[in-house]
């Protein structure tokens, strides 16, 4: 019986404090609902020919530059299982359990390796963080192929695109970060 009170004092503390992470969430979504959504995925016709794909976890999108600010909206702040495909028309990212992500080739800005990003943090260049366009926000997108091999594969299809994609309709390639 005396065990009682303090154990009810540390669920109420527990409870409260998921009460204020759920109310954080819900403000960052409320900031953020003016971020527009990805685009839907194009059927197969309109992929083109698909140039490399590697499995791995999806990580986060965050606000350009900034590997805290998670973009919460559109659900693309949540960690999932995921393939990455690189296709002529631009970079599919099947995610397992919340809805697939498209980047269009002239909405990439570039492709790097870091060390994390927005609560994962691995090995120098361990993971594949694109950047690109949503909408009218720069972001970017971390992604983490399940074998290190894979990554420099990863890097280089994206990059391709990167510099041959037309850009804003004028034609010209875009430079790699």
């Amino acid at each position: 019986m005396e065990r009682l009170g303090p154990g009810l004092l540390m669920l109420a503390l527990a409870l409260a404090l998921m009460g204020l992470v759920l109310v954080g969430w819900r403000g960052r979504l409320r900031r953020q609902s003016g971020i527009a959504a990805p685009a839907p995925v194009p059927d197969a016709a309109g992929l083109g020919a698909e140039r490399l794909r590697c499995s791995g976890q999806y990580v986060v999108t965050t606000g350009a530059g900034d590997w805290l600010d998670r973009i919460a909206v559109h659900r693309l702040g949540v960690r999932t299982a995921a393939d990455a495909v690189v296709h002529d028309a631009g970079l599919v990212l099947e995610r397992s359990g919340a809805p697939d992500v498209f980047i269009s080739a002239g909405d990439l800005d570039g492709v790097r390796l870091e060390a994390g990003m927005a609560g994962k943090f691995v090995e120098e260049g361990g993971l594949v963080v694109v950047s690109w366009r949503l909408g009218g926000t720069a972001v970017d997108t971390g992604f983490r192929p399940r074998y290190a091999q894979e990554k420099n594969a990863l890097v280089a299809a994206i990059g391709d695109l990167v510099r041959t994609a037309p850009r804003d309709g004028d034609g010209e390639g875009k430079s790699e970060q």
